[in-house]
This record gives C-alpha cells, sequence and structure tokens, in this order.
C-alpha cells in the first residue's frame, strides 16, 4: 500500500482500515501503546460524561495556560478541522505533525485493526510524548473504562455529568453508564464527580478501587451569587470569581469541577487566584452554547441528547424574551430524536428540519414526524442539509428574532461553515 501524504488521505485510510466505528476495548490499543514504547512526564487529567466534559476540559486547559504551564489537550468529536482534537499550548497542531504521527502508528500496529478514534487517540500520544509539557487533559470519547483515552493512567479523574446516552454500548440504565464512565478512576487518585445526582455505581465503584473520591455538594461545590460565584473545596474558599466566559447555566457546575481538580493537582500544577480568573474569563470553546454577534441572535449548540437539549432550553430561557425563535435542527439517527425534541417545549416557533449525510443521519422526514408528535400543528420545514435550513431561516428570521441551531456536531460544524447568504455574518 501507497502510504497516505496527506491529512486527507490519512484520515480517509485510518476510518476505512477497521470493519467497525466503534468498537470498545483496550486490548488493541494496549498492544500498540506498547510498541511504540513513547514516555510522557506531564501530569493527566481525564475527563468523562455524557454533557460538560468538553467545557470542563476547556477550562481546566484556559487555567493552566494563563498559569504559565505548558499543556496538551485530546478532545473529540471536532466541528471544522481534525486539528481541533490535538491541541499543544492552546493551538492546534499542524498537518505535518498529525501525519507523521500517523505514520508512526501505522508502522507500529503491524496489522492491529484500530478504529477510527484509537489510531487518532495513540497519533495524539506520540505528538504530546515529543513535547516537554507539564499537563495532558485528556477527553473521553464514549464511556470511559474501555475507551481508548483510559490506555493512559489518570493523575486525576473529573466525571461530569451522567444521562442515558450510547445505550448500546454502555447499558440502558443509569447505574450501568455511570460505572463506564467510573472507570476512569484509579486507586489512591483523586476522583472528581461534579453530577449532583451520581447513580449509586459510582460511588460504590470509588469506594471498592480505594480513590480518593470528592463530590459537588460534598468535598467541593459553588455558591452562585449576584454577578459572580464562589467556589469552596478542601483547600478553602474563593470568593468573588466572575462567571466563566462559555455561557450557560451548567458552566458554573463544570468550572468547579475544574477548580477542584486544580487544588487536587495544586503542588504539581499550582494555580493561584489571578490565573484562576484569568483563565475562566478568557475560556473559548466554540459550538457550546455560542452566542454569535449581529442579527438576528443566532445560538449555536451541540446538544445531542435530552440531557443536554434540556440544559439548551433553561440557556434559551434565561436569554430573555424574543418575538420569534427558530430551530434548525439535525440529528444523527441512533440518537434519542423524540427525547431532543420533548426537551425544547416552550422554546421554539418554527422547526427547519436538515437531514445529515452519512450512513447514521438522520432524514429531515424522521425529525419531522418526531416534530409533529410531540408538538401537534407546529410549524416544521424539511431542507437536504443544515446549510438549506440555516438559509431558510434566516430569510424568514426578522431582526428580533432568535435562531438556534443544534442536534449534531455536524448541524453545528456545517452551519459554522456555511457563511449563509443574506445572514449579515
Amino acid at each position: 500500500m501507497q502510504t497516505p501524504a496527506t491529512l486527507v488521505e490519512w484520515l480517509e485510510y485510518i476510518e476505512r482500515i477497521h470493519p467497525k466505528s466503534i468498537e470498545l476495548g483496550l486490548d488493541r490499543v494496549l498492544v500498540v501503546k506498547r510498541r511504540l514504547a513513547r514516555r510522557s512526564a506531564a501530569t493527566i487529567v481525564t475527563v468523562a460524561g455524557t454533557n460538560g466534559k468538553g467545557s470542563t476540559c476547556a477550562m481546566l486547559e484556559s487555567v493552566l495556560l494563563a498559569a504559565g504551564h505548558r499543556v496538551g489537550m485530546y478532545s473529540s468529536p471536532h466541528l471544522l478541522r481534525y486539528n481541533e482534537r490535538v491541541r499543544v499550548n492552546g493551538a492546534p497542531v499542524e498537518d505535518a505533525s498529525l501525519c507523521r504521527a500517523f505514520e508512526q502508528v501505522e508502522a507500529a500496529r503491524d496489522g492491529v485493526a484500530l478504529t477510527y478514534f484509537e489510531f487518532g487517540t495513540l497519533a495524539a500520544w506520540i505528538i504530546f510524548a515529543g513535547e516537554p509539557l507539564d499537563a495532558l487533559i485528556l477527553e473521553v470519547g464514549m464511556g470511559g473504562r474501555l475507551d481508548a483515552v483510559n490506555a493512559f493512567d489518570a493523575d486525576c479523574a473529573v466525571l461530569t455529568s451522567i444521562a442515558i446516552d450510547h445505550m448500546d454500548y454502555l447499558g440502558p440504565t443509569r447505574e450501568q453508564i455511570g460505572l463506564e464512565k467510573a472507570g476512569i478512576f484509579r486507586a489512591g487518585r483523586p476522583a472528581i464527580v461534579s453530577d449532583p445526582e451520581p447513580p449509586a455505581s459510582v460511588i460504590e465503584h470509588a469506594r471498592a478501587i480505594g480513590a480518593d473520591l470528592q463530590r459537588l455538594g460534598r468535598e467541593f461545590g459553588y455558591a452562585d451569587e449576584r454577578g459572580q460565584w464562589t467556589f469552596w473545596g478542601r483547600r478553602g474558599r474563593q470568593a468573588g470569581l466572575a462567571h466563566p466566559a462559555l455561557r450557560g447555566a451548567c458552566q458554573l457546575r463544570n468550572a468547579s469541577a475544574c477548580l477542584a481538580a486544580l487544588d487536587a493537582l495544586a503542588e504539581r500544577l499550582p494555580a493561584g487566584m489571578n490565573e484562576v480568573r484569568k483563565g475562566l474569563a478568557t475560556v473559548q470553546w466554540p459550538g457550546r452554547f455560542q452566542v454569535l454577534p449581529g442579527r438576528p441572535a443566532v445560538v449555536l449548540d451541540v446538544a445531542h441528547n435530552p440531557e443536554a437539549a434540556a440544559m439548551l432550553a433553561q440557556n434559551l430561557a434565561d436569554m430573555g424574551s424574543y418575538p420569534a425563535t427558530h430551530a434548525v435542527f439535525g440529528m444523527l439517527r441512533d440518537k434519542d430524536i423524540e427525547g431532543v425534541c420533548a426537551a425544547l417545549k416552550g422554546q421554539v416557533g418554527a422547526w427547519y428540519a436538515a437531514s445529515l449525510s452519512g450512513a447514521r443521519g438522520a432524514q429531515a422526514a424522521t425529525l419531522a414526524q418526531a416534530i409533529r408528535s410531540t408538538y401537534p400543528g407546529v410549524e416544521v420545514g424539511l431542507f437536504d442539509s443544515p446549510r438549506s435550513a440555516f438559509e431558510a431561516a434566516c430569510k424568514r428570521a426578522g431582526g428580533d428574532d432568535r435562531i438556534v441551531v443544534f442536534g449534531s456536531f455536524y448541524t453545528v460544524a456545517e452551519v459554522m461553515a456555511a457563511q449563509a447568504p443574506g445572514s449579515g455574518r
């Protein structure tokens, strides 16, 4: 086989070399990881959860960079470019670095069938191991126990929310899903849990392995005050904090998990109050209740399960009153489409159902059926893509209206890249 020459060619190649897009398990990753024989002295923070893990990773990265630490971050999926998944000191790595890392993984795997995510995780590890980093922030792709990221031992594990999602892989109940996600905990090391009501399986697993369990509302927490907030944890209280730059009611919970993890790692990765304030004030994480400038207001949110959609609905309500809200909506067909629709109750006046391409993409007619069964008589338009749906919404919406784009990373990414005519953006 001729070796791929460009990043696009490499991505096409690693997408087709495994018969399944998802196959959980650590055996394959561990075999190739041992062959690569890479080491890193960086402190590793692994973050899992149904929702909020990306925002928590972004806050950790921002605060640690503000404190002068050298930081690598691995996250998924990406919005516009694969390079977004692998960041060194706040910047996505270049194509050439990824291609070199992919080439080394290919040589080391020697016939081991890696999935797309596993291949990319090992490539990220090669890049990070080649840099003099102080901290690595690793976002779990799915679950935790059998996710490729769990091949790397966390010095501190963070578990955000636990909700019903990926049931075919993780189990049908919160107890089973929570146990899978708690698989990132390590004996004797901090296990930060920011879900306010975690499943009993999470607590029991942490205690069974002897992890240093720290729970929101018990070992750490926050108080939301007028115009500011206070964090409290084992190392004391930090008052007068400005709200994080990321918008949304859930972000104080994510920020608290971030600060609890930093407290637990203070001896290795010190960060003063000024650095904490600067990091939270400057953090960016596109597509997570991102409000674009201009009129009409445009909200981008990758919410793709009922819990995230419920949080989106709360955030939309907190924005205030708008004459009309237009929803550009595209989802994958293996998600809980009806549950996501129901979570937006009272927030949407007109729906623009968009088909997503690819084998997993739901068709607009399927979305429209779910919308109409949830909201009889509601206005629903059908479109062949998120871009065409967004263009229609922009033409229809008044300057004081609001357009919300949600349902999938693919939906948000296409609208972000579209530069829709007539949108004024």
